[in-house]
């Protein structure tokens, strides 16, 4: 059986997390590229499932083949990562500096490949800006997306920002649950089904991720839409971000910690090594 069991994988998590805070910066803010640039591919294959087929739940269905091929080669996703080295920093493995260390580059590392990739999926759309959004239906898309994301929850002020707010708790809560998920298995197949499930959850019901909005509002703005550079941080990508943290926190890594006991696991499986030693 391949199967982990819950509390293992809480110890697995917590393990991934020391692992992740002690990165040099250069792996970080590289796989966060990566990370960042995938995760954008997979959101315009999505928006193109949806507009070639007029469903949008297959472009929910074929959207987590980005954030399993980000788990499988072990990239940096800053979202994925609030859930996992909050969990180690709760059972005091690392510490606050190491962890917003690693929150802060993996960040940039995904907004940087984002927008690489936003600038090069807007050329290819637009035959380098030789013709308008309105000529292809993917980018016509974007631009809308790009305005329900922002001028949007503008118009409504204060409750937008919590509008928005919470939908990223709701989406970091799939998104976190995504990555422990694929510890629920040791077979590949296992850990591509269990990634698969959550991300297909929250991409369906429109929740806020903060990476994915890092590629789908500027390519919208480089494709025309009217959403200025403040637009985009202060009624989206900051209080998106904000969201996602809490979400990620609160509903994986503490829950996590209170019910699975990582720390307990890890004494247990270290309990049999060490009366083996004091027997010698």
């Amino acid at each position: 059986m391949d199967f982990v069991k819950p509390a293992e994988m809480a110890k697995t998590m917590s393990d991934a997390g020391v692992l992740r805070a002690e990165l040099p910066v250069r792996d970080m803010i590289v796989r966060g590229m990566m990370a960042g640039a995938l995760l954008g591919i997979a959101t315009s294959l999505a928006l193109t499932a949806a507009v070639q087929t007029g469903v949008p739940l297959v472009g929910a269905i074929v959207f987590p083949v980005g954030f399993v091929m980000i788990v499988c080669l072990g990239l940096e996703l800053c979202t994925g990562n609030f859930g996992i080295l909050a969990l180690s920093f709760m059972e005091g493995r690392i510490g606050l500096a190491p962890m917003m260390r690693n929150f802060a580059w993996g960040f940039l590392g995904n907004l940087i490949g984002s927008l690489l990739y936003a600038l090069l999926l807007v050329i290819a759309l637009t035959n380098f800006w030789h013709t308008g959004a309105d000529a292809n239906p993917v980018a016509k898309k974007i631009v809308e997306i790009a305005q329900a994301k922002t001028t949007a929850y503008e118009a409504i002020g204060s409750a937008g920002l919590i509008t928005a707010f919470v939908k990223a708790m709701l989406c970091n809560w799939m998104v976190c649950l995504g990555v422990t998920m694929s510890m629920m298995s040791t077979s590949t197949f296992g850990k591509i089904l269990g990634a698969w499930l959550p991300i297909l959850l929250f991409f369906a019901q429109g929740f806020e991720h903060a990476v994915v909005n890092m590629f789908m509002i500027p390519a919208g703005m480089m494709l025309g839409a009217p959403v200025s550079f403040e637009q985009w941080w202060a009624w989206n990508q900051i209080p998106v971000t904000l969201g996602n943290f809490v979400g990620g926190v609160l509903f994986i890594s503490l829950a996590w910690y209170l019910t699975y006991r990582p720390q307990a696991v890890r004494r247990h499986a270290e309990a049999p090594t060490s009366a083996a030693v004091a027997t010698r």
